[in-house]
């Protein structure tokens, strides 16, 4: 298993895990709160590939899983009740964090967690910020026991998705 940054040559396997995450969503298979055409989409992972902050997760040369790891804290968390007062500076925020459902079970989506925590802390940061959608319960419990804080929770139309209940998760390193 390796984690590194992407490149042009990954969007179409990022691309396809998206739609596939969607699919199962729309299949009762799972319960992310994404939506089709809506969020995430090809462009999603394009951003994050110009931005420079786009990672994917391979096993024997198959993209598996993917995350955008930066330190922009998206508008909402602003009014949050987070635990830590940290400075911007200190906080890594990791974002549409997707990884392929017909690979769910096999330890991959720890393997992205601990990457991120790893790269927090070599870039100086020891703060954690996160979020996702209330209905993601697989997500919400990966995090928690990993340590994460379910900080707040903010009622919004989020990356296009309208009726949001984002819940935000906080973890500090040191």
């Amino acid at each position: 298993m390796n984690i590194r940054k992407a490149n042009g040559n990954d969007m179409d396997a990022v691309e396809r895990i998206y739609n596939e995450i969607h699919r199962a969503e729309q299949r009762g298979e799972a319960h992310i709160g994404w939506e089709m055409g809506v969020y995430p989409v090809r462009q999603t992972a394009e951003d994050a590939l110009k931005r420079g902050d786009l990672f994917v997760l391979e096993e024997d040369g198959v993209i598996i899983g993917s995350g955008s790891i930066n330190r922009e804290q998206v508008d909402v968390y602003e009014d949050a009740h987070w635990r830590y007062k940290a400075d911007p500076s200190e906080v890594m925020v990791l974002h549409t964090l997707a990884m392929d459902p017909g690979k769910k079970g096999k330890g991959y989506g720890r393997a992205f967690m601990k990457f991120y925590e790893e790269y927090a802390l070599k870039n100086h940061c020891n703060y954690l910020r996160m979020d996702t959608n209330e209905k993601n319960k697989a997500a919400r419990r990966l995090y928690k026991s990993l340590g994460y804080e379910e900080i707040d929770f903010i009622p919004c139309t989020y990356n296009g998705l309208e009726g949001v209940n984002l819940v935000l998760i906080e973890k500090a390193l040191k």
